[in-house]
């Protein structure tokens, strides 16, 4: 029996290593060098090709290499008789916050037109608000989004929370559900999207959205791209409803060339880095699911294809 990863793209030398320092007898196979499919039971996927995981006879359970699963509940070839899990760990929610935290700095204290002035050998201070004076608004209060609204007002920052479904986070100002996201979002300078993707938050940053915030302010959104309507953010910043982007994932991935995001100056892009995925830290967990589903056991940190998370 084997265990198949697939991540278009990506050299997955490095994670073969980390699998095979925990249990040097699975045997892996690294897509699309299969050599035999009928021997493909688990398979730990990125971005992977639409109809493919239905071609393995066998395949008993998929997991999805980072903190995201939306790749996979989206694909419809999936069978329903297939468990989806993700993988769990404490260094993507660390790097998570630190992302989310640098972003802020820069954009709190002017460093984004510093950098710009850079440019131009321009020598202009700006003036900038303290945190208790900026408001900072997270949507999505689970694994990424709790632990970096937490960090955020413990340093001070007015931070208030929306999600699905209401939750209680001490000194977090928090709101839940369609009938809450107007208050959430009046008083909001700094939005911050880390929701899951899923049929109801796909292209929820929009213009409506937008318009509904505080007077010129930014969005920074590192959990999908696909939350993003692209040409509402563009037709925001043309129009002065909000003062800049910070964005590291996009609907395509890298950024097309000739993307209208690279001509602008209010717009920072980073290449999807925000938290990425270590596989020392992981490689237990990828074994101890593959073990499982070889076993008929519940699987750890399972997906519930309705939810999308």
């Amino acid at each position: 029996m084997s265990l198949l990863f697939i991540a278009p793209g990506r050299d997955l030398s490095s994670w073969e290593d980390a699998i095979h320092r925990v249990d040097s007898n699975i045997e892996i196979d690294i897509w699309p060098a299969i050599e035999d499919k009928d021997r493909v039971q688990f398979a730990v996927c990125w971005n992977h090709p639409q109809h493919l995981l239905d071609s393995f006879p066998n395949l008993k359970a998929v997991s999805s290499l980072g903190a995201g699963a939306d790749h996979l509940i989206s694909d419809k070839s999936l069978p329903e008789s297939i468990d989806i899990c993700r993988v769990v760990s404490p260094s993507l929610v660390q790097q998570m916050k630190e992302y989310i935290l640098a972003a802020i700095l820069n954009i709190q204290r002017n460093f984004v037109h510093y950098i710009r002035q850079n440019d131009q050998r321009k020598w202009q201070p700006h003036n900038h608000p303290s945190p208790k004076e900026l408001q900072v608004g997270i949507m999505g209060l689970g694994e990424l989004g709790k632990p970096t609204a937490k960090q955020l007002a413990e340093l001070g920052y007015q931070v208030s929370g929306w999600s699905r479904s209401a939750k209680e986070i001490e000194n977090i100002n928090t709101f839940a559900g369609e009938d809450e996201l107007v208050q959430f979002l009046e008083s909001t300078h700094i939005l911050i999207c880390l929701l899951p993707l899923t049929d109801e938050t796909k292209g929820i940053l929009n213009l409506n959205i937008f318009k509904q915030m505080d007077d010129h302010g930014w969005i920074i959104n590192a959990a999908r791209g696909e939350h993003l309507v692209d040409e509402d953010l563009i037709y925001a910043l043309d129009s002065n409803i909000l003062q800049g982007a910070w964005l590291d994932v996009f609907s395509e991935e890298p950024l097309p060339d000739k993307h209208a995001f690279w001509n602008r100056d209010n717009v920072i892009v980073t290449p999807h880095i925000a938290s990425i995925t270590k596989p020392d830290e992981i490689a237990n967990q990828i074994v101890e699911n593959y073990k499982r589903a070889l076993s008929g056991m519940e699987l750890n940190y399972t997906i519930d294809r309705e939810k999308g998370y």
